[in-house]
């Protein structure tokens, strides 16, 4: 399954982007010897390779199933965040701090501020239009509805959605940071206020990093699909004449547009095998119809004593209903 062109185009734009303003910054930053421009640099530079990663993460996650791999290479694409987010943690925030030291360390004036200035006007203008376009795309693929904006990024199944977000919002606060980091060393004559900003911007991207791992972390071991889908199955498999009973179901999130239900269904006693048959093909029918984002449907028949006992075993809590 591929994902939305909406995302592909989100990522495409921030890559042209960071990779435009990370050459103008480290003009800049060898010009001027802005150890907070050099900072910004280096981040610009680990959001684009970020970006390559994640466009790589959706094409081998498009790849279909094969024999050693039955339910496809969905999660590739969350493994390949989680290491995005490990480089923004290791690369960017990392050679941040230590530019920051090193420019505490031993103050180096800096020459030609005012290039720093003109250069941080234009990549606020490219890191914003990015930002835009990556929070227009972001609220429109979570539906974030009454959602706060945080449990909007805690619901979604979609990283590149909110890393390209989060990674722009980062780079906004770091142009603000950088500015009056260059400001404050040559209005007060004192080259530290540069470093204290390297340091800043390396504080914000190990915290942005860290919020963005956990997430991945949490996508790449397994989360379950959104309460929307849950009740929708529900519905369509409850509508069937021949389902007395919805006992409960399994899903797991292998990819933003990939999703595997087990679901779990009571049956009418008179029911011969055959005409079970013809009904669970009803129900798997209705089911892929209305939701082509489920890649695999496992239906179980079940007494809802049997799916209560076997959730009791499986996560020490009766089954549902």
């Amino acid at each position: 399954m591929s994902v939305t062109l909406t995302s592909r185009q989100v990522v495409y734009a921030a890559l042209a982007g960071n990779l435009l303003v990370a050459a103008t910054k480290s003009v800049a930053a060898v010009w001027t010897g802005s150890s907070s421009m050099m900072s910004e640099a280096l981040h610009s530079f680990v959001d684009s390779l970020n970006e390559v990663l994640l466009l790589y993460g959706q094409h081998r996650a498009a790849q279909r199933p094969d024999l050693e791999h039955p339910l496809g290479y969905g999660r590739e694409l969350y493994f390949w965040s989680f290491i995005v987010a490990l480089l923004i943690f290791a690369i960017g925030s990392g050679v941040s701090i230590y530019q920051g030291i090193a420019q505490l360390r031993e103050p180096q004036p800096l020459e030609s501020p005012w290039v720093n200035y003109i250069v941080l006007a234009f990549a606020l203008v490219f890191e914003g239009a990015s930002w835009a376009i990556s929070l227009k795309q972001f609220r429109s693929t979570t539906a974030r509805g009454r959602l706060t904006f945080y449990e909007a990024f805690r619901r979604s199944k979609d990283p590149p959605s909110f890393m390209v977000l989060f990674e722009d919002s980062a780079a906004l606060l770091g142009i603000l940071i950088a500015a009056g980091g260059t400001f404050a060393a040559t209005h007060f004559q004192k080259p530290e206020y540069d470093g204290v900003a390297s340091l800043l911007i390396g504080l914000v991207l190990g915290a942005i990093a860290m919020l963005l791992a956990r997430e991945s972390k949490s996508l790449l071991i397994g989360e379950s699909a959104g309460t929307e889908l849950t009740r929708s199955v529900t519905e369509l498999a409850a509508r069937n004449p021949a389902v007395r009973r919805v006992n409960g179901m399994l899903t797991a999130q292998l990819a933003p547009d990939q999703i595997v239900v087990a679901l779990s269904l009571e049956f009418a006693d008179d029911l011969r095998v055959p005409e079970l048959e013809e009904r669970v093909i009803e129900i798997e029918t209705s089911i892929r119809d209305q939701h082509s984002e489920v890649t695999a449907l496992f239906i179980k028949p079940q007494t809802p004593k049997t799916y209560s006992e076997a959730s009791r075993d499986r996560f020490g809590i009766e089954g549902d209903g």
